[in-house]
């Protein structure tokens, strides 16, 4: 669902209006030059207690450590990754908006290393006990999987309660993917930002 366009604010989304958006289950996406805000009508959304399930193949092959699994290296090279596809919701825009979150210590990177280097991994915003998935990359088999596993151990850490995927696809289901209708993820997210003052 479209929730409305947004008028030109200079290079970036101001970090103030970026989090409150988040706070209110409305995340941003580019479309041929202007901003438009969405909020589904069914949100993704992905386990992080034992629901979470690690597919039986994504298992033995972590059991190999195909990948060293980083955080927080290479944010902008993630985000750019991300949007190097032949259509794309990720502008200039929204590039220079996610670093400018990075560097405030609201938006993270996951990152699967080889030996060749940068082989795959994703982004988000982190705010209170939420965390929203904005996109994911894999320049080989299992990249972007491992980092979601990486993604997951920390966020268990973390205490996080909500992983926000926006929409739901047939590629997250399989790691328990669910959807929920917009009313109640507004009561998780409520929940995950409990104790939250929103910048």
């Amino acid at each position: 669902m479209r929730e409305g366009r947004m008028e030109e604010c200079g290079d970036i989304i101001p970090p103030e209006v970026l989090l409150s958006a988040y706070a209110q289950g409305v995340f941003p996406m580019a479309e041929e030059g202007e901003l438009m805000w969405f909020s589904p009508v069914q949100r993704g959304v992905i386990p992080v207690d034992d629901r979470f399930h690690v597919p039986k193949g994504l298992r033995r092959a972590l059991r190999q450590r195909p990948f060293e699994v980083r955080r927080d290296t290479v944010f902008e090279e993630v985000v750019r990754a991300c949007a190097d596809r032949d259509e794309t919701w990720i502008d200039d825009r929204i590039v220079a908006s996610y670093v400018k979150l990075f560097e405030l210590g609201y938006a993270h990177s996951f990152e699967c290393w080889d030996a060749d280097g940068l082989q795959g991994g994703l982004y988000g915003v982190s705010l209170g006990r939420a965390f929203f998935g904005e996109s994911m990359f894999s320049k080989r088999t299992d990249a972007s999987k491992v980092a979601l596993v990486g993604l997951v151990g920390w966020l268990r850490e973390g205490g996080f309660e909500l992983l926000d995927t926006q929409w739901m696809t047939d590629h997250l289901r399989q790691f328990g993917g669910y959807e929920v209708p917009r009313a109640d993820y507004l009561k998780l997210l409520r929940g995950a930002l409990s104790d939250l003052a929103v910048p």
